[in-house]
Order: structure tokens, then C-alpha cells, then sequence
């Protein structure tokens, strides 16, 4: 188009799936119209590959150096999975598109076992994060998780050499990357809901370039932004941070309103509390505002601290 920048560079970490995703943005762009470069940049979540992620004891791992080459003018856009990119603002970045959401859900992968509830009694089962390990715990306290660290190959090769009974890997993930055959069971959302944005991906860039972001502004879905600023909304008015264990899902359901569910464990899986709420997809920001107080009231803090502490951390960066 006549009126875009002559290029784009977009920047992207270097794993399998963020290239995808980067390619995914780059396709979609150029369909616009839109020269566009890819620019490599390494983090220090995919540099620290050695135990789990809430080890590194910080939120954004994957995000803060693509922030800064924005800030810098190193590049142009930067292509998150949603749910890594920590919801305190950043001064003068702008989340300028989410795209139409893909799957959200969370999946066991087993090379012997079919379903969550096959696994044995005592069960090692691979998991890096704190909300899917409450979440599983919550309902199966016998089982033994460990972190399991690595992009998608690496984890399904440690899954292969018998590490685990099985791993629990996002179903977007695995789709995107087409190794949709080593899903075993999409795990049903009255057992696990995903994390705050999951399956979505989000397209920041500075909020003052003004052309690069009315092309940006061609990509984004409005239904799938409203539900993940309800989403985000939730866990910035927490104060829970990407790791915490907090599983939210906003959709827009056929009565034409936006439903959020939402829960909150101890990192045990102890302890869970659970919300419900609705209102008019405008209204999305107040919806996980309104959501959030209720969890609070119930405790939600206490079980966030816990959780925090048992990481070895005090507070959300």
C-alpha cells in the first residue's frame, strides 16, 4: 500500500514456534501490500534453557529484549505469544493488533498413556508452569511434576527417553509447529484453563508511529482483543504476574456477551478459587477489573503470595 512504511523489520526470537509466528505476521503483511524483514533477536528465556522458567525469577523472559529493540528503533514490531508478554505497561510500546486466536487449550502428550485419567497412580508428569501444576494437582494431588524446560522437540525427546508418563504442552503450539499427532487429549477446561492470553498472539510496536501501526491496525481481531483485555485485565489487577498459577478464559459466547472464567490455586493445587462473570465486549477492561476484586475478596492474594514464595520470588516484575 502506497502509504506503509517501504519495510517492516519485524523481530523475532529465534525458537521453531516464534518463527512461525514471525513468518505467520510476515505473510499476513505482505499480503497487504508490506515489505517486511525478520531480525533476530535472542532472549534471556530462550538463553537460560537449565531448569524452570519461574526460576529466572523475573516476568517477561521472553519479551524484554524485543521491547527494548523497539524502543530502540532497531525494529518495527515485535510478535509476542500473548500470554509470555507480562500486562504492566511498557512507556511508549503500544500492543497495536492480537489476531484472530488460535487454540487455547492445554494438552497431554504420552507415548504410552491416552488420557489424563489413565495416568498411574504416582505419575511424573513435565510441566514448567505453576498454573498447570496447580491445576493438575488440584485434581490428581498423588502425582509427581517436574519441570521439563526446551522447545516443543527437545521436551517431546525427553517425553521419548522415558523422562515422563507424559508432558503438558499447549495446543496451539503443537499445531502450529503440525505435531498435532503426539496430542494424546485436549485436557477439558473444567480440569485446566489456559493461561491469560494463550493461543493468541500479540503485535506490539511503538504507540507513536502512526503508519506502521494503521497497517497493524488491518490485523487485529476485534473479538479476540476484547476477550484478551478482559483476560489481561484479570491478571494486571491481581498483581499475579505471567507465572502465577491464575488460568483465565474470555470468549464471546452466543448471547453476544463476554464471559470470563477465571481461577487462582496455591501452588499445590490445595486451594482454588473459581469466578464466573459477564458483560458487554466493550466493557472488557472492567469485566477482569470486576472479576479480579471477586477472587480477591476470596483470598486470591494469599494463595498469589504463596504461590510467589514458593518460587523464591516477592513480587511481579
Amino acid at each position: 500500500m502506497a502509504d506503509s512504511p517501504t519495510t517492516l523489520r519485524l523481530g523475532t526470537r529465534g525458537s521453531p514456534l516464534a518463527r512461525w509466528q514471525a513468518e505467520w505476521t510476515a505473510g499476513e503483511l505482505r499480503r497487504l501490500g508490506v515489505d517486511v524483514e525478520l531480525v533476530p533477536i535472542s532472549t534471556s528465556g530462550d538463553r537460560e534453557q537449565s531448569g524452570p522458567i519461574g526460576a529466572l525469577g523475573l516476568q517477561g523472559v521472553f519479551t524484554k529484549e524485543l521491547q527494548k529493540a523497539l524502543l530502540d528503533g532497531t525494529i518495527d514490531l515485535a510478535v509476542h505469544s500473548l500470554k509470555d508478554l507480562p500486562t504492566e505497561p511498557i512507556p511508549g510500546l503500544a500492543l497495536s493488533a492480537v489476531p484472530a486466536r488460535g487454540p487455547i487449550g492445554d494438552c497431554l502428550v504420552s507415548t504410552r498413556y491416552r488420557t489424563f485419567e489413565e495416568l498411574p497412580l504416582g505419575s511424573i508428569v513435565g510441566t514448567g508452569s505453576q498454573r498447570r501444576r496447580a491445576q493438575l494437582l488440584h485434581v490428581r494431588p498423588d502425582l509427581k511434576m517436574e519441570d521439563v524446560r526446551g522447545n516443543v522437540d527437545t521436551r517431546l525427546r525427553k517425553l521419548a527417553e522415558g523422562q515422563y508418563a507424559a508432558i503438558i504442552l499447549a495446543e496451539a503450539g503443537l499445531i502450529r509447529l503440525q505435531l498435532e499427532q503426539h496430542i494424546a487429549q485436549v485436557l477439558p477446561k473444567t480440569t485446566v484453563l489456559p493461561a491469560v492470553g494463550q493461543g493468541a498472539l500479540g503485535i506490539e510496536s511503538r504507540a507513536d508511529d502512526a503508519r506502521t501501526n494503521a497497517v497493524l491496525a488491518r490485523l487485529d481481531d476485534r473479538s479476540t482483543h476484547q476477550a484478551v483485555d478482559a483476560e489481561r485485565s484479570l491478571l494486571h489487577s491481581l498483581r499475579g504476574g505471567c507465572l502465577a498459577p491464575v488460568g483465565a478464559w474470555g470468549r464471546i459466547e452466543a448471547d453476544s456477551r463476554l464471559h470470563l472464567t477465571a481461577v487462582v490455586l496455591r501452588a499445590d493445587g490445595s486451594e482454588r478459587l473459581f469466578v464466573h462473570r459477564s458483560a458487554e465486549p466493550a466493557q472488557a477492561v472492567e469485566l477482569g477489573k470486576l472479576a479480579a476484586e471477586e477472587l480477591l475478596a476470596h483470598g486470591a492474594a494469599r494463595l498469589i503470595s504463596d504461590s510467589r514464595s514458593a518460587l523464591g520470588h516477592s513480587a511481579p516484575k
